[in-house]
């Protein structure tokens, strides 16, 4: 291209280009880009002028050239497809007419801040530095499927709306992020795909409003995040989808508000953690799939709880903050699945773990009752006396308790009703405390049972007590033996 041919605006950045230095069309900082349509000739660039600059523009000994332009309506399509361009790209608060196009293009350096874009196609591109895309505001889907940045990707205070896309509006699938994703306030509606995104530093989200309700807002199986995932104070209107994601660092939800009402929020299952952070926020709305995910430390508030949760095979290292077991047991009993032990066991090992082993017995009680439900009815009653009694074995204090309440009605019963003895000149002395004991422990033998036979009412009292006395009997040593065990 001939410089002949080139408008005052484009020759003066032209001009600028070899030397490096910077274009400035704007008339005031606070100007909006959105209506750079209306931009006349004397701050309006064609792409094909730009495209020729970043191709084969002049050169000048001792200089590093770059495109650096602000506040210029840029006409036409600025394809860079395939396009190896050594030279940093710098395109702030510009007006795109046509989405740039920018296929497996390689460049040095992308700035697009504080532009308005029609979209943006950019499949397979590497980046060698950096990639800015902050505060941009899109009115069309960004495709950076399978990009490759070395540094990091900066989308804060973005803004991506398409209405009318059947696509994902920001689609990252398969990409690869040398450094930091950094998406903090930015606003999205329509799913965000991040499937099988590699980041190598963490993923910022912090501040956010994503929507997509009644859909995906962030479809990212396979997600790979070496460091953190934050969504601190986000904004969040449909799914997030974490299938078989693998996070380092810890996904902090704190503050945050999720929303996806009749359907799940956040499908995390198979996924691996190093922290969840579910605290601070109104609750949840929405079911959260947590199935065969595993997390080394779980810091949830019952609070934020939602209505739904599943749990099966989910296992964790620690439970934040500590709380009464009593508390904790919404979690396990909100579980979509209905009755699943392992989440049961799960919580006992959790308090067990802290030393907490009052509340472990209360989870283990909390799972035999919720156990009964699944019962038919002669289980039921069954379970509810052995409730009442003994606790199924995990109150074994209350076993004793029973066994004194009848040690005494024996005692008393039978001091005041003798039984008569089987062999007058070989009976021993009668005892009615020992003669109780005698029928309620199946093991100890103090002579007094065998020597003396009651009749009437108070034969079936000794064989209540014979039966109760074996029941508690058991449930005590078991109650025992399952804490010396643990200890």
């Amino acid at each position: 291209m001939e410089i002949n041919d080139l408008t005052p605006a484009e020759e003066q950045v032209w001009r600028a280009f070899p030397l490096g230095e910077s274009v400035d069309f704007r008339t005031a900082e606070d100007e909006d880009v959105a209506l750079g349509d209306g931009w006349g000739p004397e701050r309006t660039v064609r792409a094909e002028v730009l495209r020729a600059l970043l191709l084969n523009g002049p050169q000048e000994a001792g200089e590093i050239p770059s495109l650096s332009l602000a506040g210029a309506r840029i006409t036409g399509m600025l394809d860079l497809q395939y396009a190896t361009i050594d030279h940093p790209v710098r395109l702030r608060y510009c007006h795109f007419d046509e989405a740039p196009r920018c296929y497996a293009a390689r460049l040095r350096e992308l700035n697009l801040g504080d532009s308005v874009l029609p979209g943006l196609t950019a499949h397979a591109m590497r980046v060698d530095g950096v990639l800015r895309l902050t505060r941009a505001r899109f009115r069309g889907v960004v495709r950076l499927a399978g990009v490759k940045i070395a540094g990091s990707l900066y989308l804060e205070g973005s803004e991506i709306i398409a209405p009318d896309a059947e696509e994902p509006v920001l689609q990252l699938n398969q990409a690869a992020v040398g450094d930091d994703l950094r998406a903090t306030g930015l606003r999205t509606q329509g799913q965000i795909r991040l499937s099988g995104l590699t980041v190598a530093g963490s993923l910022n989200f912090n501040t956010a409003h994503l929507s997509n309700p009644g859909g995906s807002a962030i479809d990212a199986e396979v997600l790979v995040v070496e460091g953190n995932i934050l969504f601190r104070q986000a904004l969040v209107e449909g799914w997030i989808g974490l299938r078989g994601a693998r996070i380092a660092g810890r996904l902090d939800l704190s503050y945050s508000t999720l929303s996806n009402p009749g359907d799940s929020v956040l499908l995390a299952s198979s996924s691996t953690m190093g922290e969840l952070w579910l605290r601070e926020s109104p609750p949840i709305k929405g079911a959260v799939v947590l199935h065969s995910a595993q997390v080394d430390v779980l810091w949830l508030e019952p609070a934020v709880l939602p209505d739904k949760i599943f749990l099966t095979s989910f296992t964790y290292a620690s439970l934040l903050p500590h709380e009464p077991a009593e508390r904790r047991l919404t979690m396990v009993e909100r579980d979509g699945a209905g009755y699943v032990p392992h989440a049961y066991e799960e919580l006992a090992a959790a308090y067990r773990r802290i030393g907490d082993d009052g509340a472990a017995r209360l989870v283990q009680l909390a799972k035999q009752r919720r156990l009964r439900a699944t019962h038919p009815w002669y289980g039921r009653v069954w379970g509810y006396v052995q409730d009442a009694t003994v606790g199924y074995g995990f109150r074994p204090l209350r076993a004793c308790a029973w066994l004194l309440s009848l040690l005494a009605i024996g005692s008393l019963a039978y001091g005041l009703h003798h039984p008569h003895a089987l062999k007058a000149s070989e009976a021993p002395h009668f005892n009615p405390v020992f003669y109780t004991l005698d029928l309620l422990l199946p093991v100890i033998s103090f002579g007094q049972e065998e020597a003396f036979a009651p009749d009437g009412w108070y034969q079936y009292l000794a064989y209540g007590l014979i039966i109760t006395g074996w029941i508690l009997a058991t449930t005590v040593v078991t109650g025992v033996t399952r804490t010396v065990s643990r200890q």
